[in-house]
């Protein structure tokens, strides 16, 4: 839920509201009466809820390394080696041997 600034242009009052996208803004100030609070622009601030989401996510800013597939590094313009080719076959054919 989005958390929105508000400021009375007339007593100066400052208050941080946490409301709805849809709910409509407010005009009326807490602290004087007067429909001079306003919505100022900020930085969004938001507010999580909900299982699967911890405080200490994300708070030191590193990112764990993606588990993708590790390519081993090549030289530019290198050529790829081919992989041995399978052994032959160690059946002999047989020779006819004979005489004519």
């Amino acid at each position: 839920m989005p958390i929105y600034a508000y400021r009375c242009s007339s007593c100066d009052c400052q208050k941080d509201v946490m409301q709805k996208m849809s709910d409509a803004p407010l005009s009326t100030c807490p602290e004087c009466g007067k429909e001079t609070f306003a919505k100022q622009l900020t930085a969004a601030g938001f507010q999580l809820k909900g299982s699967g989401y911890y405080v200490t996510d994300f708070k030191n800013g590193s990112k764990k390394p993606d588990a993708k597939e590790v390519k081993p590094e090549t030289k530019p313009g290198a050529v790829p080696t081919p992989s041995p080719a399978p052994a032959a076959s160690t059946a002999s054919t047989p020779v006819a041997s004979g005489t004519a």
